[in-house]
């Protein structure tokens, strides 16, 4: 907690509080220090909301800056943190910009593949459902053929035998 009075000293800070929503650090600052500061204070607070916190005397503010003797002698300072700050403060280089575009319009064309690959994928599994139901529908029609193929065979060869019978008969019959 240490590090906080210094992070909330950054320049252009926001805070967001669910009563007033978004505000300087510095007026939030304020509020908190008058609510602190005024003795009376309602005798049911809702569950939901948080007590008011006091503020300390040496945090600094946004619109406080501090000479540079105090700041190096002071518990708050960090140098790192402020060598930090400075590096969010330069933008990117190109070269850095440029590869993480790429780098997202290549997620977003994988995105895209892999979209297509999951509705390709569903279409070659319809379609192999289709093949199995075709293949059965052709092997069924196929068993009807053959019974009717056979039926047909029977039927000759019944009629060959018949036929055969009769001329045998009707030769015998006529020989004598």
């Amino acid at each position: 907690m240490s590090s906080e009075p210094q992070f909330l000293s950054f320049k252009g800070l926001k805070q967001y509080t669910p009563d007033e929503g978004w505000g300087q650090v510095n007026a939030i600052l304020q509020s908190h220090a008058q609510q602190a500061a005024a003795p009376a204070q309602p005798a049911h607070q809702p569950h939901w909301q948080s007590p008011p916190v006091a503020v300390p005397d040496n945090v600094p503010t946004l619109t406080e800056t501090p000479d540079e003797s105090t700041r190096l002698n002071s518990p708050i300072f960090d140098p790192l943190i402020n060598e930090l700050f400075e590096q969010l403060r330069v933008p990117p280089s190109d070269d850095l910009t440029q590869t993480w575009r790429t780098i997202a319009a290549e997620v977003n064309l994988l995105t895209e593949r892999m979209a297509l690959q999951r509705e390709l994928q569903e279409r070659l599994q319809k379609l192999d459902q289709e093949l199995v139901y075709l293949r059965g529908t052709i092997l069924s029609h196929l068993s009807d053929v053959q019974q009717a193929a056979d039926q047909q065979l029977t039927s000759a060869r019944l009629r060959a035998e018949v036929s055969a019978l009769a001329q045998t008969k009707l030769s015998a019959k006529l020989k004598t």
